[in-house]
């Protein structure tokens, strides 16, 4: 097809201003990708490398705090419950790392698309862009290190270097994410005429009708079935997890070992029931904001419309892919797992497209000669 042989120009009149060279809505564009490709790649590795042996090895010290307990051990017991806990700050600080990672590339490229009803000058606007990214990445490094820093050499008794570094970066997130509204409330103030600079809103393709209609739907899919999950298994999993608890300690001091050994067994396949079904929920919601997101990029990735379908349908296909694939981990095991895993590098390698076709815009225009 001869479209199919072109680039696609969709928004291109439109998006040379916004796009221009340093500007925010480019800085936020760029940045706002490579943060989400990070936060997946980074997800996949924890996925493969600490999730399942941290688990693993959460169970372990459960079991031999239960048997310290029938043994009447209080140190044992203090110190398997201190290691359980080394591993649920360990498993939480990289969970927090991947969320806030993505969570900062999806805010960027909101931020992105109203760039053009911000009543600040471009140099502000760069500004806090620049402020933005900045945290974006301070924070969940700084959460990331948590785990490996703790207390050293900090000047406060229960909070850390890694912790500060992380609360210093969400505080410049904030200040550039209030300065941004604060620009869009002076734009609505001043009663402006509507601006003529669409280009997130420009694109008209299929590429961009298939990731809105495709990211709604996805995002329509995980509503319900975490209303359903609300109504069939949310409480169900709460009482079946105290019931658990109270069978372990009552085993434990009874000195009946095969018992409370079961009963850790079963905490632990409930543990798991949970979080992958939290897991699925979540994913598929942040997978069609991604993709209604991606969809107002679109005049920005300078590529062929084949290239862009290609693309599209690649991140539609993984964002299926992985959340239907946790869900299926607790029946299937590690080849779940291992299909979930392939899902997110889908997603990941259809947005490292998108990436160098957007990389591509800015090199026409900087090619052209655009004034920042």
């Amino acid at each position: 097809m001869a479209e199919s042989r072109t680039i696609s120009m969709s928004g291109a009149a439109t998006a040379t201003l916004t796009f221009a060279p340093l500007s925010a809505t480019r800085m936020l564009v760029i940045g706002g990708i490579a943060l989400i490709v990070a936060g997946l790649v980074f997800g996949d590795i924890f996925a493969v490398f600490v999730l399942h042996q941290n688990a693993n090895r959460i169970g372990e010290r459960l079991l031999a705090a239960t048997q310290a307990v029938a043994a009447g051990n209080s140190g044992a017991v203090t110190a398997d419950f201190a290691a359980i806990g080394d591993f649920l700050e360990n498993r939480g600080t990289k969970v927090d790392t991947h969320v806030h990672v993505i969570d900062f590339g999806y805010l960027a490229l909101l931020l992105a698309g109203v760039q053009p009803y911000i009543a600040i000058d471009e140099r502000g606007k760069k500004r806090l862009a620049a402020l933005f990214l900045t945290g974006a990445v301070m924070l969940p490094v700084g959460v990331f290190s948590i785990h490996y820093v703790g207390l050293k050499y900090s000047p406060l008794e229960s909070i850390g270097w890694a912790s500060i570094f992380a609360d210093f970066g969400g505080l410049l997130v904030l200040l550039a994410a209030a300065g941004m509204a604060a620009g869009l409330v002076s734009y609505a103030r001043a009663h402006r005429a509507p601006v003529t600079d669409r280009a997130l809103l420009a694109d008209q393709s299929w590429s961009g009708r298939l990731l809105l209609t495709g990211g709604s739907l996805l995002i329509l899919a995980g509503f319900i079935y975490g209303a359903w999950y609300s109504a069939q298994d949310l409480y169900r999993l709460e009482a079946h997890e105290s019931s658990l608890l109270i069978t372990m300690a009552d085993s434990a001091a009874a000195s009946h070992f095969g018992l409370a050994s079961a009963a850790v067994g079963d905490y632990g396949l409930l543990q798991a029931e949970r979080a992958v079904k939290i897991a699925a929920h979540s994913h598929i919601i942040e997978f069609g904001l991604l993709a209604m997101l991606l969809a107002f990029v679109q005049p920005y990735v300078y590529l062929s419309e084949r290239w862009r379908r290609r693309w599209t349908v690649v991140l539609l296909t993984g964002s299926v892919i992985l959340p239907v694939c946790v869900l299926l981990e607790l029946r299937f095991g590690l080849l779940a797992g291992g299909l979930a895993d392939f899902g997110g590098l889908l997603v990941a390698i259809a947005l490292l497209g998108m990436l160098a076709g957007v990389l591509r815009h800015t090199g026409r225009l900087d090619g052209q000669g655009a004034a920042p």
